[in-house]
């Protein structure tokens, strides 16, 4: 239970954002990852090393998948590849194109764009970006158990 792979290419399209957390939901429903529901207080903030529980899991994964799919979308205006693994306790998702731009963390401000590296940073336990041929990757890590060790990056 909540291990396993995906990978999945789109096109950059308007629907792919909506299509990629459909198919990012059926996926963590698979292997076992939105049984649990999340705590009673939804008001205290998640801890960014622990594991997210499971409701909440499914909400931030969905969130964070679809802003590295609009920025692959908007910024690289070409085929993208997302890729979900799950081992070990770490749902890792990547999102691989054809640019070469390095997605940058910015100030939330009231503007209504460029957010969202701002949330990947502040939701995701772990976040990078490398560059990849004539493309780059930008990967998010989350915890996904509860048990003392599990997820957490090892020394």
């Amino acid at each position: 239970m909540g291990a396993g792979h995906l990978s999945i290419e789109y096109d950059p399209r308007r629907t792919a954002a909506r299509e990629a957390r459909a198919e990012v939901r059926r996926q963590l429903e698979e292997w076992g990852l939105t049984d649990r529901d999340g705590p009673a207080d939804r008001d205290e903030p998640p801890d960014r090393d622990g594991p997210a529980p499971r409701g909440d899991l499914v909400d931030v994964v969905e969130l964070l998948v679809s802003e590295l799919v609009t920025n692959a979308v908007l910024h690289a205006a070409s085929r993208f590849r997302l890729t979900l693994s799950a081992a070990h306790g770490v749902l890792r998702c990547e999102v691989t194109d054809t640019g070469r731009r390095t997605p940058q963390v910015l100030n939330a401000g009231a503007t209504e764009s460029g957010r969202g590296m701002f949330l990947v940073d502040a939701l995701a336990r772990r976040w990078g970006c490398h560059q990849e041929g004539p493309g780059k990757t930008v990967w998010f890590e989350l915890g996904t158990c509860g048990s003392d060790g599990c997820g957490r990056r090892q020394p």
